[in-house]
């Protein structure tokens, strides 16, 4: 992962993303995959919690047994295969914020599944100074090993000293774009990156005709260059940048129920 978030930022994303999840959970609801891959943006650059493929219904007082999720974000207890309840989703959280306000994960990759499956379980991780000693502690109530001790009600998130001065009214944090993420949006080389990501997202398919996809022929929507008499493909935009830095990649287990 390359880059950071200033704390300003982190701190409406963080209060976006624990209102979302105190709605999910008051409905009885478990997300089980919180991560950026699941995060996308509105036009004024907040975020919207996406992708519910692994998400269960489990009432207060319930619990879950699956192994699910993506190995750097998912909380110990699930690792272990249970039992576990919502507080499985702030320790999710808890490794998001982390990811935005430092530009990497708590506990680096490891080249094979099963280093980094004994990492992620023992979890070493160290708090960088550079954080605020707010912020820090909050990323460390998130991060508690013990589900019971741990930060996993809106309220108590709400009353955490890093977001002392700050609403929780919806309508009032998206009020304002942010304004670093509509600049990504504006970047020049912002269409040419998303058709060089998509390239490398493929790699896996031997033999697929990746120019084919990425220079199509030539269609109703093709200009003309009256020069050469040829049709020439019009660049296709490309999708809006998403919030965070390039996350690096690791190995990552996805087990689905």
């Amino acid at each position: 992962m390359i880059g950071q978030f200033p704390e300003d930022m982190v701190r409406v994303f963080a209060a976006e993303l624990g209102c979302a999840l105190g709605f999910l959970h008051d409905f009885g609801v478990i997300h089980r995959d919180v991560k950026m891959e699941n995060i996308l943006l509105t036009d004024n650059g907040h975020i919207r919690l996406a992708d519910f493929g692994l998400s269960r219904r489990l009432e207060r007082g319930g619990r879950a047994f699956t192994i699910c999720g993506t190995i750097q974000y998912m909380a110990p207890e699930v690792l272990s295969g249970g039992p576990y309840n919502h507080a499985a989703d702030w320790w999710s959280l808890g490794i998001l914020l982390f990811s935005l306000a430092t530009g990497k994960f708590p506990v680096a990759p490891e080249p094979d599944h099963c280093s980094m499956l004994r990492k992620v379980r023992s979890f070493p991780y160290e708090m960088p100074l550079s954080l605020s000693s707010p912020l820090a502690l909050l990323i460390t109530e998130l991060l508690c090993k013990t589900p019971s001790r741990r930060l996993r009600t809106l309220d108590r998130f709400q009353r955490q000293t890093f977001f002392r001065g700050s609403t929780f009214d919806l309508d009032l944090l998206q009020r304002q774009p942010m304004e670093v993420i509509l600049e990504l949006r504006e970047r020049p080389d912002r269409a040419a990156k998303a058709r060089r990501g998509l390239t490398l997202s493929l790699q896996p398919l031997k033999g697929f005709d990746y120019d084919l996809l990425l220079s199509p022929p030539a269609t109703p929507h093709s200009q003309l260059d009256p020069s050469t008499n040829t049709h020439t493909a019009v660049p296709l935009p490309g999708p809006a940048l998403p919030p965070h830095p390039a996350q690096e990649k690791g190995p990552r287990r996805e087990v689905f129920v």
